[in-house]
């Protein structure tokens, strides 16, 4: 759908009125600006683009002004933030008159773009004025992306830019920078730029110029304790303090780490599958994926084991009877020398 409806605007084929919502703003902001960005000149924003917030003005304000013929082009844009209307949210203080609203959605304006942007995980499908809008609008479901499509997307923003990418290149990057649209837009805007018109982007170039992410670096200590290589999960973690991160914060990060590796592997074992686990933890799926191979390397127990010994860590900085970075370095210590489990890697 997303890639149907900017095909259309590429095209400067447009709807009079589009309806954007879902969790993923980074998709809902640029969907909308590739809707101005063709609809409307540089020159012709100053007088044919407004911008309303239904959480402050009336949406007859919004609406009169659509109605309102263009200056100096041949269309207007009408942003209409926050359509909470739409939603079970309760009223707010202010009033909108929605049977202008219903009247507009039946016949709007033919030169006018209204956009609702409706930054909601969901509508209230039982209204019928939102009922009405689904049916008269171009529909944009902002979701988190799926494995492929995330890769796709990475792959076409970086091909705009004139720039290619291998795909272990791309692996790299989302282990590193994580599957947020805004953080992944950034990295591959430095990308690109580092690999110039023409060039391709390897795998040693985004490890050398995309920092790890807390959680990502938490993600190789764990890896390293995995192999019971502990010179190099301490490394990891004097990396983690040379970079301002307290102890305290690491040790909630491997505590919530562990519990998502313990919840994979219990619902992998009920016979869940990849995109079941991610609905139901609500978890990027290309997370859950990396999180099932690495939960693969530890036995039941010893994961309930971490995640006990972490709480008893935590209590026993936060009381004050262990100093803060010891305590990680002394968890670490122990998981190292702790024999591997029956089940870690199958048994033996």
């Amino acid at each position: 759908m997303l890639e149907r409806v900017w095909g259309n605007i590429e095209k400067r084929r447009f709807s009079p009125l589009y309806l954007l919502y879902g969790n993923e703003p980074f998709l809902l902001m640029e969907t909308y600006e590739r809707l101005v960005n063709a609809a409307l000149g540089p020159e012709e924003r100053e007088w044919n683009l407004a911008v309303y917030d239904c959480e402050e003005t009336p949406i007859e304000a919004a609406l009169e002004e659509a109605e309102t013929a263009p200056f100096f082009g041949e269309r207007r844009v009408i942003l209409i933030k926050h359509p909470y209307f739409f939603t079970s949210e309760k009223e707010k203080e202010i009033e909108h008159d929605l049977a202008k609203l219903e009247a507009y959605l039946k016949a709007p304006s033919p030169f006018s773009i209204v956009v609702f942007f409706a930054p909601y995980e969901k509508l209230d499908e039982r209204k019928k004025m939102t009922k009405l809008a689904k049916e008269q609008s171009e529909v944009v479901i902002a979701a988190p992306l799926a494995e492929a499509e995330l890769r796709a997307w990475v792959r076409r923003r970086i091909e705009s830019q004139g720039a290619q990418a291998s795909d272990e290149a791309i692996d790299v990057l989302l282990r590193r920078a994580g599957t947020q649209l805004s953080a992944l837009a950034n990295e591959i805007d430095k990308l690109a730029l580092f690999a110039g018109s023409g060039g391709t982007i390897e795998a040693a170039a985004v490890e050398r110029l995309v920092a790890r992410t807390p959680e990502e670096n938490v993600f190789v200590l764990v890896e390293q304790v995995a192999k019971r290589d502990i010179p190099a999960a301490l490394q990891t973690f004097y990396d983690l303090l040379e970079n301002n991160e307290e102890p305290i914060k690491i040790l909630a990060l491997l505590a919530a780490h562990f519990r998502l590796l313990s919840q994979v592997k219990w619902l992998a074992s009920l016979g869940y599958g990849q995109a079941q686990i991610a609905a139901a933890l609500k978890v990027h799926p290309f997370r859950v994926k990396l999180a099932l191979a690495q939960a693969a390397r530890f036995a039941d127990g010893e994961l309930a084991e971490a995640i006990n010994e972490l709480a008893d860590a935590d209590y026993e900085v936060k009381s004050g009877a262990v100093d803060r970075r010891l305590a990680v370095e002394l968890l670490l210590m122990r998981w190292g020398t702790r024999p591997a489990q029956a089940g870690r890697h199958g048994r033996r």
